[in-house]
């Protein structure tokens, strides 16, 4: 049984009080609060992409649980989840229970009705991932995906720390995001969003202090569009 809808002031921080990211992020979300709730329209119209997507997500997290047995048949959080693509094609196979979080009301909704019948669904959280602060040591895996070009540097940074001490012992976090093929960020104001490069990335993750445990590129997407990385970040190697 699906449990608790919890909205945004429930579980969620301020991080809006500086007038250039309160219109990057009220930009965005007035983008996606415009888009229909599909798979088709959480993949920008690229729905054909569903597949291979998941396939080598799977291929991936199969690659991590070889190296940390303990995440198997654990708890997980799916950030940016929108309609629970993920969570329903991957995450819910994988693990014990999942989370999801998402800032559009209207996602959450049709989430929450997909996934309504699906046993392994914990609770729905309706926030910005700017604002979330998740329930510390709670999760084995927190995965973000196609969302974070959403979140300014400064609050992906304090972000990262917020999930950091949500994770059980052992726990990481896992992003997958696209990068630019150069070593500039594209600024894209038609959904308020920036793209970083790879080396964009990694900088943020040295910032943070997280280690990076993994990454490789998604294969088989075609080249007219970015290159997908997936990272898999380990913020405290010395628990293990």
């Amino acid at each position: 049984m699906v449990t608790a809808f919890i909205m945004e002031s429930e579980h969620s921080k301020d991080s809006k009080s500086d007038p250039a990211n309160s219109k990057f992020y009220d930009e965005g979300a007035d983008y996606w609060a415009k888009i229909e709730p599909t798979v088709n329209g959480m993949l920008g119209g690229l729905g054909y992409l569903n597949n291979g997507d998941i396939k080598d997500s799977e291929r991936f997290l199969k690659g991590v649980f070889k190296t940390r047995k303990s995440l198997e048949s654990s708890y997980a959080l799916d950030c940016g989840a929108g309609i629970g693509r993920i969570t329903k094609n991957l995450l819910t196979r994988f693990f014990d229970k999942v989370d999801l979080v998402d800032q559009d009301p209207k996602f959450v909704a049709e989430a929450k009705n997909l996934l309504s019948s699906n046993e392994k669904v914990g609770e729905f959280y309706c926030s910005g991932l700017q604002e979330f602060s998740p329930k510390e040591g709670k999760y084995d895996v927190i995965w973000m995906q196609w969302v974070l070009s959403h979140v300014t540097d400064d609050d992906l940074l304090e972000l990262l720390k917020r999930c950091s001490l949500a994770l059980k012992p052992g726990g990481l976090i896992v992003i997958k995001e696209n990068c630019t093929k150069g070593e500039k960020e594209d600024v894209d104001e038609d959904d308020s969003s920036i793209t970083r490069p790879f080396k964009g990335f990694m900088d943020v993750f040295a910032k943070s202090g997280i280690k990076v445990l993994k990454y490789v590129k998604q294969k088989n997407f075609p080249t007219d569009l970015y290159p997908v990385w997936i990272f898999a970040l380990d913020p405290h190697p010395e628990q293990l």
